[in-house]
């Protein structure tokens, strides 16, 4: 009995020399361990490239809402050069409405560049306003309006190095006193297109 107790708790030579009776882990169990672990990783990439994503989007985003608000503040300043500055205000209304005509809303809208604004200045009506271009878009998606910036003033214009955005300026005549202007400023991220767009109605404010 004792030697059938002895035997009983003796390793089995044959068992020994074969790996599943070995302690550790096995091929199967460390190729699932692997898969968990990768995908936990994918997982957190994941996270961290969309909040990256979702930062830069809105990065872009704040800088646009920016640039198609300064559209509108250009055009309302010109309308309030034109109608202080000229002989009457109907005369400049007439006047700042008829230089909005390459930007109305049965074409492709238009762009202006306002770098050499100073330049324009006329010293004799003090007008510098009225004389800033306004250019017929080409295209619908007016391309000649990409932007680019200036890192020495920290402008934005159509000197420096070129910018994912583009602003274009569309114009509807509401009435003989009212003039709607919609401000456009379009740009591209990743394989997505997104726009942003401020509008305003502008009025004869002068008799």
């Amino acid at each position: 009995m004792k030697n059938y107790f002895l035997q009983k708790n003796r390793a089995c030579p044959q068992c020994i020399k074969h790996s599943f009776c070995r302690r550790g882990f096995t091929l199967v169990e460390t190729l699932v361990a692997l898969a968990i672990f990768t995908t936990s990783l994918l997982g957190i990439m994941s996270i961290l490239s969309s909040s990256i994503s979702s930062t830069y989007y809105a990065r872009q985003k704040i800088v646009a809402s920016y640039l198609a608000q300064e559209g509108i503040e250009y055009i309302r300043n010109m309308r309030d050069t034109y109608v202080l500055y000229s002989a009457t205000g109907q005369d400049g209304w007439n006047a700042f409405n008829t230089k909005l005509t390459p930007c109305d809303v049965s074409g492709n809208g238009c762009f202006f560049n306002a770098d050499n604004l100073s330049s324009l200045s006329n010293p004799i009506t003090n007008m510098p306003m009225t004389n800033l271009p306004l250019t017929l878009c080409s295209t619908t998606a007016c391309s000649d309006g990409n932007l680019f910036y200036d890192s020495t003033t920290g402008k934005y214009g159509f000197f420096g190095e070129p910018t994912v955005y583009t602003r274009k300026i569309i114009v509807s005549i509401i009435s003989s006193d009212e003039t709607r202007v919609s401000s456009t400023v379009s740009w591209t991220q990743g394989s997505g297109n997104y726009s942003i767009v401020f509008t305003e109605d502008l009025f004869n404010w002068v008799e």
